[in-house]
């Protein structure tokens, strides 16, 4: 059907079932009940003929809502204290207008029906945590195509659904978009789809309706805590634990934090499977885990539930295709989620062999070998913890120089976690651009000078490719050195403003840079 024949008196009938419709304006010469629809939107800049609007949001303006009719719109959905407000609107008394409860809830509801359910032809895996979530998936994608398996993949690095690719933005899309993407992968024919699923994504419902065949938890800290995101961190991990709402398997790291809160939530579905380093108790479990430059390698112990070997625990030794201990965890989900899945370990271990993640730990080492520089999308405590421990161990005689900075309007904890961390392995700080959508960058990277401890040694450049070209400018002359890229990862935009604006990638600065 995929949005063909529905009509939006069919869509009017759903909002009953829901309980959420309240009424309907129903102007002269508007569309009626027996309109077809012929797509659904909150963007009104992506509104065509015959589409449906919702208005939403706490910042919504009029003139969205005049930009939707002149494009073509055939009704709009708002709830009840935005209707009222717009009624007056010329555009709202040319337009059907169909009064919801909740249009978040509306947002929800609506988009299986119009594109016919895609979700009962796909295998949806979803992956949560703070840290974690790209590499799981990528990972996880990647031993899928060992098996000549196709799937679709969202999240914070790739939305790739089989029709549309591009780099991602956010990390959970709307509700109206995300199932369009649902429907896509169906199109292009793939069984399944890859979606990290954040902490907003799950409190404010677009996942709502979502059915998880796999539903995985990686892990837990603080983060995410700021006006406009969670209120607390209790909040936090409530939105996190949603994710068990409405799975049929769940995946849970016996290494998280508040395990108890996690596993009391996860036996919400039918099945829960476990991961765990060194814990023997975990149906996926890593132990022996040695790292390298390149490579990490552990001894793979499954459970009689994930084993090959019926009814009999099965022992292989895997290699990981990227460095860093911290990444066992994130191939240990991956290869649960696999094995649930039936793909043979042959295929999950060619897939872990070959794995690459942009962007998260991405290397490159001068002509010399004297200079080495690390692109990681680290961004938070738990993940600064990680990558510094890494560089720390692996690398005892480096000089180390670190650039990040502050991410704008929210994650305010950071500010000061980030640089505290940074600040016990860093030989040098530059502190530079990081996304600062409506804040000036300079004040935040004084705010986080602010919070680095006294005689830190540090710099304020607030241009990332100059922060680039003299980091590795100083570890040229401080070598051996590494130099940190941290929090971009492989994105190639900054968010200023409400404007995503176009800018070299951070491994695009370490090889340009690397070798002066």
């Amino acid at each position: 059907m995929n949005g063909s024949g529905i009509a939006i008196g069919d869509i009017v009938s759903v909002l009953k079932e829901k309980g959420l419709f309240v009424s309907l304006s129903q102007p002269e010469g508007a569309a009626g009940l027996d309109t077809p629809l012929a797509g659904c939107t909150f963007d009104s800049r992506e509104v065509k003929p015959g589409y449906l609007f919702f208005a939403k949001g706490i910042h919504f303006h009029p003139r969205y809502l005049t930009s939707a009719v002149e494009a073509g719109a055939a009704c709009y959905v708002a709830n009840e204290q935005l209707a009222d407000e717009l009624k007056d609107l010329p555009a709202a008394r040319s337009c059907l207008g169909i009064v919801v409860t909740d249009v978040r809830l509306a947002m929800a509801a609506i988009p299986p029906v119009f594109y016919d359910h895609p979700d009962r032809d796909l295998t949806i895996v979803g992956v949560t945590g703070t840290k974690g979530k790209s590499s799981t998936t990528v990972m996880l994608r990647t031993i899928l195509k060992a098996e000549h398996r196709s799937a679709g993949i969202m999240g914070s690095i790739l939305n790739d659904d089989g029709i549309e690719n591009f780099e991602a933005f956010n990390t959970t899309p709307e509700a109206p978009e995300l199932w369009r993407h649902l429907d896509n992968c169906r199109k292009a024919g793939h069984k399944a789809m890859l979606l990290e699923v954040s902490s907003q994504a799950l409190k404010y419902n677009r996942v709502l309706g979502v059915p998880f065949s796999i539903a995985c938890f990686t892990n837990i800290s603080r983060d995410h805590i700021s006006p406009v995101e969670h209120r607390d961190f209790a909040d936090y991990l409530a939105s996190k634990l949603r994710i068990f709402e409405r799975c049929h398997t769940a995946v849970v790291n016996l290494g998280t934090d508040h395990l108890d809160e996690v596993m009391a939530a996860a036996k919400q579905a039918e099945r829960v499977v476990t991961i765990g380093v060194e814990h023997p108790e975990a149906d996926a479990c890593a132990t022996n885990i040695h790292s390298d430059e390149t490579d990490a390698v552990f001894t793979l112990t499954l459970s009689p539930a994930l084993s090959e070997t019926a009814g009999e625990p099965q022992t292989v030794e895997v290699k990981l295709g990227m460095p860093g201990t911290f990444n066992v965890e994130n191939a240990l989900t991956a290869i649960a989620c696999a094995r649930i899945m039936g793909v043979p370990m042959e295929c999950i271990l060619e897939g872990l062999l070959h794995v690459h993640v942009p962007g998260r730990m991405d290397m490159i080492r001068s002509k010399d070998g004297q200079v080495i520089g690390i692109v990681d999308f680290a961004h938070n405590k738990y993940s600064y913890e990680a990558i510094f421990g890494y560089v720390h161990q692996e690398y005892p005689e480096h000089t180390i120089v670190s650039i990040f900075g502050a991410r704008g309007d929210k994650a305010q904890e950071r500010r000061h976690e980030c640089p505290e961390v940074a600040s016990r392995y860093s030989d040098l700080m530059i502190l530079s651009e990081e996304d600062p959508a409506h804040e000036d960058v300079l004040a935040l990277c004084e705010e986080v000078a602010s919070h680095l401890p006294a005689g830190a040694n540090y710099e304020i450049q607030v241009d990332r490719e100059l922060a680039a070209k003299r980091a590795f400018e100083y570890a040229r002359g401080h070598r051996p050195a590494v130099v940190l890229l941290l929090a971009k990862g492989a994105e190639t935009h900054q968010q200023r403003g409400d404007n995503f604006v176009t800018v070299k990638s951070d491994m695009e600065l370490a090889k340009e840079f690397i070798e002066g």
